[in-house]
């Protein structure tokens, strides 16, 4: 199976220069606190930056970004991005009733992310971050190849368990020709805010030694703290980046910025490839 390519992209999204997928082997990860962290983060360095929730079983994005109950304006046949802290924002959850289950198929699922990439006025986008629903099923498998992705994120947490899974995700990346721009580790440690004492209470390092032997960057760890569950559950993304511990706030930035710099390497790459011309 191949992905979209980039021909095809530019008619896709002709004024988006990036679009990063954020995934997961398995769900309960922090897949989409990460797919808030890159977008909050890359928007804070002076880039333009969209948040697609493609998560259409679970859409968490409108209540960690504080955008819950927004109804999106709809301008001729198109979408109007509701922004939240300078990040156009579109997901499913916009249109259904919070406790309401999405009992899709796969096809339904495709449908809806291709009308939000094909009839939301996205507009000039650095950046466009696509937050994934988790696993190798039907639907990552069609939402990876209709996305034209200039490359995909894969998040797990340290355990056994959870690293099987993320390996599969990054095979599955593999499989469809969209690179895989590395793999960060997260509820990596537990720092205790009265003694300082690190519980390493999932284990620790498991991401680095499986994206060393998949041959994947490994673009850092975020630490459990107790601040990101509570800006992500009132809505206020760009608080973790300014009322977090110092240790927090430095681990997500690195994060940040190794996930800039593979986009950039693998951009630099792509423009540095030959063009065959057959005469």
């Amino acid at each position: 199976m191949a992905s979209i390519s980039q021909e095809q992209a530019s008619h896709v999204l002709p004024g988006v220069k990036n679009v990063v997928a954020v995934g997961a082997g398995k769900g309960g990860v922090g897949k989409s606190t990460a797919a808030v962290l890159l977008a909050y983060g890359l928007h804070r360095s002076g880039a333009k930056v969209g948040l697609l929730d493609a998560d259409v079983y679970g859409p968490s994005i409108p209540t960690m970004v504080g955008v819950e109950g927004h109804n999106p304006v709809v301008s001729g046949n198109m979408i109007v991005p509701p922004v939240a802290g300078g990040v156009k924002i579109i997901s499913i959850g916009f249109m259904v009733d919070r406790d309401k289950p999405l009992i899709w198929r796969g096809p339904m699922a495709h449908g809806v992310i291709k009308q939000f990439l094909e009839q939301v006025e996205w507009g000039e986008l650095d950046y466009l971050i696509v937050d994934l629903p988790p696993g190798t099923g039907d639907v990552p498998l069609t939402l990876a190849q209709l996305i034209p992705m200039t490359g995909a994120v894969v998040i797990c947490t340290p355990q056994d368990v959870a690293l099987m899974d993320a390996r599969r995700a990054v095979k599955m990346y593999e499989q469809l020709n969209v690179p895989c721009l590395g793999m960060i580790e997260n509820m990596s440690y537990y720092l205790c805010p009265k003694c300082g004492h690190r519980d390493e209470l999932f284990d620790h390092g498991g991401a680095e030694s499986a994206a060393g032997e998949l041959g994947v960057p490994f673009l850092g760890e975020i630490p459990l703290n107790v601040k990101i569950r509570i800006h992500g559950d009132s809505g206020s993304p760009e608080k973790l980046f300014t009322d977090t511990p110092d240790y927090v706030t430095q681990a997500i930035q690195r994060v940040v910025s190794n996930t800039a710099g593979q986009i950039g390497i693998r951009n630099s790459i792509r423009e540095a490839a030959p063009t065959l011309t057959v005469e």
